[in-house]
């Protein structure tokens, strides 16, 4: 579960988004933060029991820095109001489909997939699907995929037109015109703080193996 302390560091920080304050509470969160490697330790833990690839990360391979990069952004507050994982076979920094944990008081969410692949990426993806239509749809129409994600793959920002080599008439055209392949299922903060929370999390993942394996093996 999420432990209390860490809900209440973010929330503190939502309203104090400033480096004084976040020096002066430095304790809070760094204890906060040994909390959530913790949280994330077990979640490699539960992953690892279904997809082997990632037994052997460790917690600061997923784990993301607090600190914004403002360098390019108008939005100059200094950190982030979240604490966030992502689990892949290379950790954080690995390319291709993984898993991921977002921790943020009344959005938390866990997340599957690939986001914004490279163009060559896409395309081998793309390719992927049309060549095994049949098995992608078997996948997202399973019972279980369905059951923790009702309303199936994010398709904002999809294409308006088929991309080059594909008609529009292709079976598979709604899922070839994604620029990426992402699920998510959000918790609320009462969700989080459950001592089920773990194996809420490994059931929500677990459907989704599948996914990642088909995504993964079009990369590879």
């Amino acid at each position: 579960m999420i432990e209390k302390k860490i809900i209440r560091f973010l929330q503190n920080l939502q309203k104090n988004n400033n480096r004084p304050w976040f020096e002066e509470h430095r304790s809070e969160y760094e204890d906060s933060k040994s909390a959530f490697l913790v949280f994330v330790d077990e979640v490699i833990k539960t992953i690892s029991t279904f997809d082997p690839s990632v037994a052997n990360l460790l917690a600061k391979d997923c784990t993301f820095r607090i600190n914004r990069d403002v360098r390019f952004s108008k939005d100059k507050r200094p950190y982030k109001n979240n604490m966030s994982a992502y689990f892949n076979r290379a950790g954080k920094k690995g390319p291709g489909a993984g898993y991921y944990i977002h921790i943020e008081p009344g959005k938390s969410f866990a997340a599957a997939g690939i986001w914004m692949p490279e163009p060559g990426d896409l395309a081998r993806i793309r390719q992927e699907i049309d060549y095994n239509f049949p098995e992608w749809k078997k996948i997202i129409n399973s019972p279980s995929f369905k059951k923790h994600f009702p309303d199936g793959l994010d398709q904002s920002d999809s294409l308006q037109r088929p991309p080059k080599g594909y008609a529009e008439d292709n079976p598979a055209i709604a899922f070839l015109k994604m620029k990426h392949f992402v699920v998510r299922k959000s918790f609320t903060d009462t969700g989080i703080g459950e001592k089920s929370f773990v194996k809420d999390i490994n059931k929500t993942f677990s459907a989704l193996k599948p996914m990642i394996d088909f995504i993964n093996r079009s990369l590879d």
